[in-house]
């Protein structure tokens, strides 16, 4: 595959919801490339449609109009059964709620993604998903149940399984929303070396500047539209230009 080519790609991505005089229009004529490699954060006030924008291009929702690409795949008509198989073998998911299966260990969450997928981690694979245990302090964890985890090690838990079968693009959805701060960071950095050293493809949902702040590139939604789209930023630049559009608004 080109790696020059957009992980993701959107293109007059349109999403309204209920029908007129009441439809609300989440997503209005939306354009927007996620390039190979990249960590980008999206960013929006509440009802904006940043966490609409995520579940269209992650294949969870389908659009009223546009056309929704992974890789080289059109996702956004792409029937139920066929678009199943697609999540699961490209597409790995963060959640802010950590969503573990707590019937398993750790090692069996991690497996979850293959077990799903009816086959056995591969030499490569194993491989990689030893290194991810080691580099997450999780080796002494592998038998332990999610209820025996505390939050940062149930997130990192779960940022292992999204990362584990090395899928084209990596969504995370306000990932540190229920840790504490040092913990978030903690975990945003994990996410930073997952892109940086691992070439993984990352969007994070996030209403935090400073989580925004460890992404290469920040694009901000008002009222389901684009508004702007920032190279790497620090926390207080962002936060300052958050400010500046509700003042506009």
């Amino acid at each position: 595959m080109d790696k020059d080519s957009p992980a993701a790609r959107v293109r007059g991505l349109t999403k309204t919801y209920g029908r007129s005089p009441t439809e609300v229009h989440a997503l209005r004529d939306v354009d927007l490339d996620i390039r190979r490699g990249e960590f980008t954060a999206i960013m929006g006030p509440s009802g904006s449609g940043k966490s609409t924008l995520m579940h269209l291009m992650a294949g969870l929702d389908a659009p009223t109009s546009g056309e929704v690409w992974l890789g080289p795949l059109e996702i956004g008509r792409m029937p139920d059964s066929q678009l199943t198989l697609v999540r699961r073998r490209r597409v790995g998911f963060v959640f802010q709620s950590f969503n573990l299966v707590p019937t398993l260990d750790v090692r069996g969450n991690l497996l979850l993604p293959f077990e799903l997928d009816g086959r056995r981690p591969d030499v490569r694979e194993q491989g990689f998903l030893d290194e991810l245990v080691a580099s997450l302090g999780l080796t002494e964890r592998l038998t332990h149940r999610p209820h025996e985890l505390s939050g940062g090690q149930q997130q990192r838990v779960a940022i292992a399984r999204a990362l584990a079968t090395s899928p084209e693009l990596d969504f995370a959805d306000e990932p540190t929303g229920n840790l504490d701060s040092k913990t978030g960071r903690d975990v945003l950095a994990l996410l930073r070396e997952a892109s940086d050293r691992h070439g993984q493809t990352i969007v994070m949902v996030t209403h935090d500047p400073v989580a925004a702040s460890h992404a290469d590139r920040v694009v901000v939604l008002g009222d389901g539209r684009i508004v702007a789209d920032r190279p790497r930023s620090t926390a207080e630049e962002i936060s300052a230009f958050m400010l500046s559009l509700e003042g506009a608004s």
